[in-house]
């Protein structure tokens, strides 16, 4: 919550301290002028001693400079504290998100972090850059102007002051009115940017299906909402600053009025109805800004919120004291009775192997089956929910997460490029290294021959997301990446789907050149990219329905020899299908 904001304006205590002490002098300095006003009505007008003219009109030249310098002094030092306790948030929630895992990735909307990073964060900077040292400021003036007009007449004073109860109440229920509103407000504008990114990033998808109209709509719908939300908002602040307003207005009527009966009376002297006069925006300007410093700290209070929520997540992956494992792996893996469920969907069910260090293993299986959540489970993107996975006979729970990982290099399937180099995006795990290794890489994931033919060659920048390079383009990028890290264990998850049968043999060959030297994961929808793997895994509904050989496996009826025979044009012998 808000509390949570002073842990980081705390760092910047003293100037804020100092900044907090400039405004109590601007606030005692904006006395100086009306008492003055109110002196040479007295007794230089009206008591004839001229001689205090040019020294009162002086000192009220000399308060009016220095009082814009030390207030463009604090106002200076509020922005370059807000600015730097932003950046620490910045900083420490990219923080936070880098360190989460893949399950917050699958229920967060990227347009709610969006949304943090940006609108609440400004709320969060406008709170402490202005709502601040203008409530300290405001509350000083109103105390100030008081003292200083009771201290002349206590019974004008509590004239002029008698709406101030029905104002503080009246504020008091509009606080407590805007932040829901402010809260669904700011919720919906999250919803908004999430349609808004998700439809830069699919535009393509979208054309593709002629699908602008129904995105238009979708849009339409949200942006609809998002506008009901702000007039819902608006009609709280409609419904209680106007009022406050008016509330105010009555001051100046107070003032002509009571004043003038006062001075008829002889209660009060001109000079001190002008004094009065001087300071009435010391009491109204307090109150009319009331309403709008209110409304601004509940913005703050429920952008606040929502990143203390942020802040506060915890990864599900736990990382433990001390890794059981340090160094380089052997590249043994052995699953032990995994079973691993998305929510109540399971997926893996009791899925056991061993995969000795050099050996190669491909697993094959229908869509759904549960071959890719295997690879996560490897690197521990997710964590088991019973049995256990080991690399080199240590639980991958106990060893740290940056050693699993650099030991575990890996492919998805959906290939992810950065707005960078061919070379950056290369070498994005080893961004140390050597040139004549980058070209290495891409030479054994068969992309140098593409890459020399682009304009820039290696110096290329690829669009977001790779965008335009072809599928099979992006795919032989994202094997020379994982070529150009060093790892005992590699895992390609249907990596060369995109790419041509020949392609993929010399591919296929360039991965077998280092059979031995590392334990490879090959997970294919074809054969052919498993026929010499030392063993092969045939999923099905979560389970490991065959194991075997190529030519084990094909002896026997079952999935794999149907599919098979099926890639090779091949009608099933009689009597061959499962």
């Amino acid at each position: 919550m808000s509390r949570w904001i002073w842990t980081y304006v705390r760092k910047y205590r003293f100037f804020m301290v100092l900044g907090l002490l400039m405004a109590v002098i601007v606030c005692a300095l904006n006395m100086v002028n009306p008492m003055t006003a109110g002196t040479i009505v007295d007794r230089v007008i009206r008591g004839g001693e001229r001689a205090l003219l040019p020294k009162l009109v002086l000192l009220m030249v000399v308060t009016t400079i220095v009082k814009c310098l030390i207030r463009y002094v604090y106002q200076m030092i509020f922005e370059h504290v807000s600015q730097n306790v932003i950046r620490n948030i910045r900083q420490d929630l990219y923080d936070k998100v880098q360190s989460l895992d893949f399950s917050w990735f699958d229920r967060g909307h990227s347009g709610n972090v969006m949304t943090l990073m940006t609108s609440d964060l400004d709320a969060v900077r406008h709170f402490i850059a202005w709502v601040i040292y203008m409530s300290f400021e405001n509350i000083l003036i109103f105390a100030f102007s008081v003292s200083l007009l009771a201290s002349i007449s206590l019974k004008f004073t509590l004239m002029m002051l008698a709406v101030t109860p029905l104002i503080a109440v009246m504020a008091l229920v509009f606080a407590k009115q805007i932040k829901p509103a402010h809260m669904k407000t700011r919720d919906q504008f999250a919803r908004l940017n999430t349609v808004v990114s998700e439809n830069i990033a699919g535009n393509r998808v979208v054309k593709a299906f002629v699908r602008e109209k129904y995105e238009t709509d979708k849009f339409m719908k949200e942006n609809l909402l998002y506008r009901d939300r702000v007039i819902e908002q608006v009609k709280v602040r409609s419904y209680f600053i106007p009022r406050i307003d008016a509330l105010v207005s009555i001051l100046p009527v107070v003032l002509i009025l009571g004043g003038g009966f006062m001075i008829i009376s002889g209660e009060l002297t001109l000079g001190q109805l002008v004094t009065f006069n001087g300071l009435m925006w010391a009491l109204s300007n307090p109150l009319n800004m009331l309403g709008g410093l209110i409304n601004d700290a509940q913005r703050f209070a429920a952008s606040a919120d929502r990143l203390f929520e942020l802040s506060r997540r915890e990864s599900r992956i736990k990382e433990p004291e001390v890794s059981s494992l340090t160094g380089r792996a052997r590249g043994k893996i052995e699953f032990q009775n995994v079973c691993f469920s998305y929510g109540d969907e399971s997926v893996l069910k009791n899925v056991s192997f061993v995969a000795e260090p050099g050996m190669t293993v491909g697993i094959l299986g229908p869509t759904g089956s549960g071959k890719s959540t295997i690879a996560k489970l490897m690197c521990r993107f997710y964590d088991c929910t019973s049995g256990c996975v080991l690399l080199d006979d240590h639980d991958v729970c106990t060893i740290s997460l940056e050693t699993l990982r650099r030991n575990t290099g890996v492919t998805m399937q959906d290939v992810f490029l950065f707005s960078d180099t061919i070379e950056g995006n290369i070498a994005f795990g080893n961004p140390d290294l050597p040139v004549n290794d980058v070209l290495e890489a891409a030479e054994r994931a068969c992309a140098d021959d593409f890459i020399e033919e682009l304009p820039q060659k290696y110096d290329t920048i690829v669009g977001e997301r790779g965008v335009g390079l072809s599928g099979g383009q992006r795919q032989r990028i994202a094997l020379a990446r994982l070529m150009a890290v060093d790892t005992p264990i590699v895992i390609l998850d249907d990596t060369t789907s995109s790419v041509d049968v020949e392609t993929e043999e010399e591919i296929r060959a360039s991965i077998e050149s280092t059979s031995g030297t590392r334990t490879s994961f090959i997970i294919a929808h074809r054969i052919s990219s498993l026929e010499k793997a030392d063993l092969i895994l045939v999923m099905n509904d979560g389970e490991i329905a065959d194991r075997g050989t190529h030519a084990e496996l094909l002896s026997r009826s079952g999935y794999y020899r149907e599919v098979w025979y099926h890639q090779n044009g091949i009608e099933l012998p009689e009597g061959g299908k499962r």
